[in-house]
C-alpha cells in the first residue's frame, strides 16, 4: 500500500476493477486497434442542435436554471413522452440530470436504507453494484440463460426476493447484451413489483433501438406508473454523450427528494446542455431515425461477419448499439477471449465477465465504428490461429 491510498475509505479500497472502462483505456493507446469497448456513437451531433444550444448560449442561457430543470424544457420532455411512449407526466415529475448515470445515482441515494437489497438483472450495465453499494444497499443479482434469450424467469427472481428486497431495475433494450423484453417479461416483473409493494427503476436509454417493435416501457403495464422511475439519456438516440445530459421521470415526492440531495452534488445541469437538450427533442423526427437505421445496419452487417467467424455464435440483433457474441466454443474464458484479440488481431473488446457472472462465455461489441470498420476487425480476428477460416 503506498503512502495515500491509507487515506482512502475502506468501501473505496474494496472495488473492484471495471473492466468495461479499463479495456476502452487500453485500447486508446493502440493507433491502429479497432475500438468495440465503449457504447459512446461516433456521429458528430447533428448541426441543428449544436446551432440551437450555441444561438440560446450567446442570448444568455448561461445561468443557473430551476434545481429541476429549466421549465421550458421539462414540459417538451413530459410532451415527447406523452407523444412517444403514451405516458403522461406533469412538470413536477420530471427532474433533468447530468446524464442518466447521474440520475441513478441520485435515486439510489434517495430510496435506499443501510441493507436494503436491489435486484439487478444479469449480464448488467456495469455501474449498477457500484451505485447501490455507495447508497449503502446490496445489489443482489438475478442469473439469465443464453436459453432464454438472456430475459428473465419468475422463479430466477423470486429465488432471490427477501423481505430487504426495494426496488428491481429494468433494462430494455439491454445494454450489454441488446435483448428486448418482451410483454410477457414486462407483465411478469411489473406483477411482482406490484405483489411486493417494489420501487421499478426503467433504464430506458436505447427508445428508438427496438427493432423488434415500438418501444414499450414498463410503466405502461397496469399500477406501474405510480412506482416506476423512469431514466433517459440523450446520450444514444441523439448522439449527444458527452453533453452528459438525462433526465428522470417519476412521482413529485421522489422527484423533489432527488433534487435536495443533488444540491449538494451539481446543484442544476448545465444549462447550456439542457438547452441543447430541448433542440434534440424539438428535431426527434428528423434526427433520430437515420441514426436508428444506421446502427441497424452495422449490427446487421457485424452479425454476418460473426456468422462468417469460427467458435462464434450470436443471433439476429434485437435492440440496443451492441452486439453479444457467444465465445463458449473457444474453450476459453470471456477475459481470455479479449486478451488474445487485442494482442493478436488489435480488435478490443469487453470480456462478458464484466457485466455480471451470466455473461461468462461472450464479449460484448459496440457497433460505434464504420460498417469498413467492421468488416475489416473480423476480416483480422479470421487471420488469427484461433478464429482462423
Amino acid at each position: 500500500m503506498s503512502d495515500f491510498e491509507r487515506f482512502l475509505a475502506d468501501h473505496v479500497k474494496a472495488r473492484k476493477e471495471n473492466l468495461m472502462s479499463t479495456a476502452g483505456d487500453a485500447a486508446l493507446a493502440i493507433p491502429d486497434m479497432i475500438n468495440f469497448t465503449l457504447g459512446d456513437p461516433d456521429l458528430t451531433t447533428d448541426r441543428r442542435i449544436l446551432d440551437a444550444m450555441y444561438a440560446d448560449t450567446v442570448a444568455g442561457k448561461t445561468h443557473y436554471t430551476e434545481t429541476l430543470g429549466e421549465p421550458e424544457v421539462r414540459e417538451a420532455i413530459c410532451a415527447h413522452t406523452a407523444k412517444h411512449y403514451g405516458l403522461d407526466y406533469s412538470i413536477e415529475d420530471c427532474m433533468i440530470t447530468t446524464s442518466a448515470n447521474h440520475g441513478m445515482w441520485l435515486i439510489m441515494q434517495t430510496i435506499l436504507n443501510p441493507g436494503d437489497e436491489v435486484l439487478i438483472i444479469e449480464p448488467y450495465f456495469t455501474p449498477y453494484p457500484d451505485q447501490i453499494t455507495m447508497a449503502q444497499g446490496v445489489p443482489v443479482c438475478v442469473p439469465t440463460r443464453a436459453e432464454d434469450g438472456f430475459l428473465p424467469t419468475r422463479a430466477a427472481i423470486e429465488a432471490v426476493l427477501s423481505e430487504r428486497t426495494r426496488a428491481i431495475i429494468v433494462n430494455s433494450p439491454t445494454n450489454p447484451t441488446g435483448a428486448v423484453w418482451d410483454d410477457t417479461t414486462l407483465e411478469m416483473v411489473a406483477s411482482i413489483a406490484v405483489e411486493r409493494d417494489l420501487i421499478v427503476l426503467a433504464d430506458d436509454i436505447y427508445t428508438i433501438y427496438d427493432f423488434a417493435r415500438p418501444f414499450r416501457s414498463i410503466a405502461t403495464m397496469p399500477n406501474m406508473r405510480e412506482r416506476t422511475v423512469i431514466l433517459h439519456s440523450f446520450s444514444k438516440n441523439y448522439c449527444m454523450a458527452g453533453f452528459r445530459i438525462g433526465y428522470l421521470l417519476g412521482p413529485a415526492p421522489l422527484m423533489n427528494a432527488a433534487r435536495d440531495i443533488n444540491e449538494n452534488v451539481v446543484f442544476s445541469a448545465p444549462t447550456p446542455c439542457q438547452r441543447a437538450a430541448l433542440a434534440a427533442l424539438r428535431h426527434h423526427d428528423e434526427v433520430c431515425p437515420p441514426i436508428r437505421q444506421m446502427f441497424l445496419d452495422r449490427l446487421t452487417v457485424a452479425a454476418e461477419e460473426v456468422g462468417r467467424t469460427p467458435k462464434m455464435h450470436t443471433p439476429p440483433p434485437s435492440g440496443a448499439i451492441y452486439l453479444w457474441v457467444d465465445i463458449r466454443e473457444t474453450g476459453m474464458s470471456s477475459t481470455e477471449v479479449a486478451d488474445y484479440l487485442f494482442d493478436n488481431a488489435h480488435v478490443a473488446v469487453v470480456p462478458g465477465i464484466a457485466f455480471g457472472a451470466s455473461g461468462e462465455g461472450f464479449i460484448r461489441l459496440a457497433v460505434t465504428i464504420s460498417e469498413n470498420d467492421i468488416r475489416a476487425a473480423f476480416a483480422r480476428i479470421r487471420a488469427t490461429e484461433l478464429f482462423r477460416d
